[in-house]
């Protein structure tokens, strides 16, 4: 039988994630243009993988492509934020909900571990935004359905355009820390309906959080 050989990975998609790093590590501000031939020059590329990228990250909502103006990096407005923070709670808390009805102790151990984490990451920023996404994403894991765990990867991608440390000069840390510890009792309890209820209470806190801070320049895309 002859072997195959597979293509190797496709240029486009590592220029999208370096574009993409380069957003969330705020080097790419929002509302900047990109500046396409000065961008592929340095890359060492031509400007067609790079517009394949683009194309990529507009799909994600990172990139808004305008007419006869070209590629910009995404502004997102308070009322963005809002209907992101909503559909993420009532996405969320069905996850939620699964997993206390459904994990083993093995698997609300694994929770409970990044639970802990994130408490001893509670005075390392970059870390606990690490920590905390993991969190949330191991409960989307473990709820074991990978339509919802593609609508969410979406949704906290577009709001790690708007990713500040505000939300360690607010005091919300330890408010989610307090809400995490809610859900985890939920979910350790399997109580479905418990574990819902709390995390949807989490992302309603998160947004009145970031409501407190004034412009979406100053919400955080990990308050929750």
């Amino acid at each position: 039988m002859e072997s195959l050989t597979l293509p190797s990975r496709a240029l486009y998609l590592d220029v999208a994630e370096l574009m993409r790093q380069r957003i969330f590590s705020g080097a790419l501000k929002p509302g900047e243009w990109i500046d396409e031939l000065r961008t592929s020059q340095e890359l060492g590329i031509s400007r067609t993988p790079l517009r394949e990228a683009l194309k990529v990250l507009a799909t994600e909502g990172l990139i808004t492509m305008k007419l006869r103006r070209g590629a910009y990096v995404t502004e997102v407005s308070e009322q963005d934020v809002r209907e992101v923070y909503h559909l993420l709670g009532l996405l969320e808390s069905d996850a939620a909900k699964v997993v206390a009805e459904t994990a083993n102790a093995s698997e609300k151990q694994s929770l409970l571990d990044l639970h802990q984490s994130l408490i001893d990451a509670r005075e390392q920023r970059d870390r606990f935004f690490q920590i905390n996404e993991s969190y949330h994403m191991r409960i989307l894991e473990l709820s074991q359905n990978r339509w919802r765990d593609q609508m969410v990867a979406d949704l906290r991608k577009v709001m790690k355009l708007n990713r500040h440390h505000s939300l360690f000069k607010s005091g919300r840390v330890e408010q989610s820390l307090r809400e995490h510890q809610e859900i985890m009792d939920a979910i350790a309890a399997a109580d479905g309906q418990r574990a819902a209820l709390a995390m949807q209470q989490h992302f309603v806190n998160g947004l009145k959080a970031a409501d407190s801070l004034g412009s979406p320049a100053q919400t955080s895309a990990s308050a929750t």
